[in-house]
């Protein structure tokens, strides 16, 4: 990834709702166009985190294990505001 990363925010101590609300309240404060890069652990915030963002309209850029290949490996989430 060559292009800059404006927000880092880790939820991988957090559980679902709050791992996508506290994404939702991050991507919200977002200039249109800026680059997040969201640490996510777990199966429900893996699938809950990328859908529900990409339902609201913005671009899931990337999705890569930091940390091990299953759902309870650390993943990184970058996401484009829209």
């Amino acid at each position: 990834m060559t292009e800059k990363i404006n927000y880092y925010l880790d939820i991988t101590g957090e559980v679902c709702p709050m791992t996508f609300v506290r994404t939702k309240l991050l991507v919200e404060r977002m200039v249109s166009g800026e680059l997040v890069e969201v640490r996510l652990r777990g199966k429900e915030p893996l699938g809950n985190v990328p859908r529900s963002v990409a339902e609201l309209g913005h671009e899931i850029v990337a999705m890569v294990a930091e940390d091990g290949e299953g759902p309870e490996g650390v993943h990184q989430l970058i996401i484009r505001k829209k």
